[in-house]
This record gives C-alpha cells, structure tokens and sequence, in this order.
C-alpha cells in the first residue's frame, strides 16, 4: 500500500493533516474546513496541475459544487496565505498548482548532490553509495523528497541493468516512490521515472505511455524521449520508437543515451547497418556507458563485423566486471562465431557466479541457445519471466530470439508478459 505523508512542510508553513492545522514558523493561521481540504489537495499534489474537477473529488469527496465555487475558495486560500499565495498559480482550462520555493537544508543538500553524482556512474558501487548519502539525507529531513527519490532511483536502475534481482528491489523502490510523491508531488522527473517502472516491471505498457507523455508535456528533456523510444519498442511500435529518439537527440544532442538508443531501435527494426553505421557517435559520445556498449556492440555482430562487436564485449567487461551478463553477451557471439570451446568456458564461469551473485536469465537463454542447447535456453527464459528480468521487455523484438519463437514454450512466455494480470 502507498506511504501517505500526514505532515506536510512548505516554505515557512507545517501543514498538519490529522489535526486539520496550518502552522506559519509556528503560529496557526485560520482557515474555514474546506479551504483547508482544498490546501491539502493541492500541497498533496504539490508541482503538478490539478484540475477542476479532480479537486472537487479530493476536496469536497466528490460532492456537486460549481466551478465559482472552487476559485472562489482557492481566492480565499490565497488571501488566507498571505504574501505567500502567489504560489498557488491558475491556468484556465488546466486548473491549480502550488509550487514553493523548497530551502536549502545545507547538509541534506550536499548529500543529494553527492548521491546523485555516485547514481551517474551507473556502476553497482556508484548506486551503493548514492543510496547510502540519500539514504542519510532521509535519516536528516525525512520531509525532504528530494533524498526520497534518489533512494527510488537508487533501487530502480540497478535493477533496470541487470545488476540486483528484480524480485528483491522492487518493493524497495515502491516504498521510496510512494513517499516522494506523499512529500513532494509527482512532478515531470517523478513521473518519467514511475513511468520507467511501469514499463520494465510491472508491464503496465497503456500507463507507462501516459506517465512519461504527460512528463514530457511539463518538461520535455532527452532522457524522457528515450525512456518512450524503449517503451515503444516493447509495444512494437518501431516507428514511433524511432522518432521518439529523433526528439531526444533534437532536445539535447550531447545525451549520452540518445545515439545509443539509436543504434538499439535500429537492431531492432532489422536495420544492421544502419545500426553499426550509429555505432561510431554513440560512444565518441560517451564510451563509458554500460548500455551503450552492449547495444553497439550486438549492432555490429549482426552487421557481421564481428570481431569489433568482440572488442567491444571485451571492453565493456573490462569497465564492469561485476555485471555478469555482459559475459554471457561475449559468449554467445563467440558461439554463434564458431569458437564454442570460449563459449563454454564462460559459461562455466557464469554458472560458479550464479551460486553467489544475480545473473540475469534472459542473457543466460541467449548464450544457451547460441550454443544449441535449446531446452535449457527455453529454462532460462521462463526463470527469466519468474525473476521479472527487466531484460524482457525486449521479447518482443529482439533479433537474437528468433530462433525460439516458433517454440510453444516461448509463446507462453510471451503471452504471460503480455497479459499481466
């Protein structure tokens, strides 16, 4: 169940829900009890626009009142907040947002700059130690949203590349999501993340499209449009995926995940060379990138430049050594290369790390069928929808399962993932 705050800070004032009080640095200020509902709504749903008629439901449960009714009540809240009520903004037609200056609580502050420059390592040491410093801004102000969503942000990725199980980290980031959005609203970064979750693992694909639009249309960034590119490449909607990324690279050109997300919707469109012709600027931009990498260099085994696509395995397990699936990757292109000896060998390796590390299946089936070792791969692919791989969403279209989808046991994978209850 969702964590809902009941305490509630904003600029100089406290609002007490249980109580049915707003404190100004400590003194009540008087409010009539439905302005203070329609206070609430808004603080509750602080940084996003709230229509008319949703405040009705949250304010007045939903009871008839007219739309004068309304902003003859927000007009009241306004006066009643003083100086301070040009923070609650109307758009015709849009409806209400409170929006207040959050203050820089200094030791918290740090911290969060700290966790979020540990996250953008995307390593699994980088996102250890991001949430340990927004894990301590929380213990700091656990009013704070901002520690609440880098510690949900800290669960998710890792999760996302393949680095902590699913299963294990999920409720992690639920937990840490629903108190953001308690404490501080979902605003368009809250929002493109939730959306991110929805997709990769609860596979609600219809809400995962809405979040990530309606974060785009308060703040259209590059990394959203990526996120919806992916999105749509589940939904086997390549061509949208396609000018999705067309937007990312238009809305900043220096993303680092924009020509890589390229290179990936072009491998998945069948276009090969086209993909590896990406390949050059996605990491002139950013060599670094774990995804990149393991994009660009499946890009290039399919246009049959294998022995760049091997380099490119080779360095991306150099620079993550502790992210095991980029291994199995390696192994399967050297099977599916003729060198079978290599293939197996790593394979051994994987499985002595399987005993104490998470090994994500879905890039498991993928070696095992590179090396002809059918039923195991089909093995590995249900353990893989078990586990909630985040790796399936790309099932539906991944060129390297092609071989597997006439089998009934694929099928029933597939029609499990896409029917989720």
């Amino acid at each position: 169940m969702p964590v809902i705050a009941e305490h509630f800070g904003f600029g100089p004032f406290h609002l007490d829900i249980p109580n049915s009080q707003l404190l100004l640095e400590g003194t009540p200020v008087r409010l009539r009890p439905q302005t203070f509902q329609v206070l609430r709504a808004l603080v509750q749903n602080a940084g996003q626009w709230v229509s008319c008629e949703k405040l009705i439901e949250e304010a007045w449960d939903g009871s008839h009142v007219s739309r004068h009714t309304v902003s003859v009540t927000v007009a009241e809240l306004k006066t009643a907040l003083q100086d301070y009520g040009a923070w609650i903004a109307t758009r015709p037609k849009i409806g209400y947002c409170i929006e207040s200056p959050r203050p820089e609580l200094k030791p918290g502050s740090d911290l969060i700059k700290m966790g979020w420059h540990f996250w953008n390592r995307r390593t699994r040491e980088g996102f250890t130690r991001a949430l340990e410093c927004f894990e301590k801004a929380a213990r700091e102000n656990d009013s704070d949203p901002r520690a609440w969503e880098g510690i949900a942000a800290s669960w998710l990725l890792p999760a996302t590349y393949g680095m902590r199980p699913p299963l294990e980290v999920y409720p992690e980031y639920l937990r840490a999501y629903h108190l953001t959005v308690s404490l501080g609203g979902r605003t368009p970064d809250v929002r493109a993340m939730h959306g991110h979750a929805l997709h990769m693992f609860e596979r609600r694909l219809p809400q995962a499209e809405a979040e990530l639009l309606a974060s785009l249309r308060e703040k259209p960034v590059a990394a959203t449009y990526v996120r919806l590119a992916i999105l749509y490449a589940t939904m086997r909607r390549l061509d949208d995926a396609l000018a999705a990324v067309n937007q990312a690279l238009e809305a900043d050109p220096l993303w680092p995940m924009g020509p890589a997300t390229e290179v990936f919707i072009r491998f998945c469109r069948r276009e090969f060379e086209e993909a590896a012709r990406c390949v050059g600027r996605a990491l002139e931009l950013q060599p670094y990138l774990l995804l990149g990498r393991a994009f660009c260099a499946q890009a290039l085994e399919y246009a049959g430049r294998t022995r760049e696509a091997l380099d490119q395995y080779r360095f991306a397990r150099l620079v993550y050594p502790d992210v095991p699936w980029l291994a199995a990757l390696e192994a399967a292109c050297l099977a599916r290369n003729g060198k079978r000896a290599e293939a197996r060998a790593i394979l051994d390796e994987l499985r002595r790390a399987r005993e104490t590390l998470y090994v994500d299946a879905w890039h498991m089936a993928l070696l095992m069928e590179a090396l002809g070792l059918r039923a195991e791969a089909l093995n590995e692919l249900e353990r893989a929808a078990a586990e909630n791989s985040a790796a399936l969403y790309i099932l539906d279209v991944d060129p390297r399962m092609d071989s597997l989808r006439a089998e009934p046991r694929f099928a029933k994978v597939q029609f499990k993932l896409n029917n989720p209850c």
